[in-house]
């Protein structure tokens, strides 16, 4: 009969041995998704100013108002 610290130890190792190697293929596997976004993924055009039609950090008036709006109809609804 095998000792049984021998077994123990040989059932660590398998063990340690079989979570290593499923997070090594987690991460390669994480890895190969992102760069394959990257890659396929579209970029999101940028505000444009209706003005000048260059790209814009602050949204137009009409877009202003429409969030003021949103924000406002939903603050007096949840009041209610």
């Amino acid at each position: 009969m095998p000792d049984l610290t021998a077994i123990g130890i040989e059932l660590a190792l398998f063990g340690m041995g079989t979570v290593f190697s499923f997070l090594t293929l987690l991460v390669v596997t994480t890895k190969a998704m992102s760069s394959l976004v990257a890659k396929f993924s579209v970029e999101e055009p940028a505000l444009m100013d209706s003005g000048t039609g260059q790209p814009s950090a602050i949204p137009s008036s009409d877009v202003l108002a429409a969030v003021s709006a949103a924000v406002h109809q939903f603050r007096r609804d949840k009041d209610r």
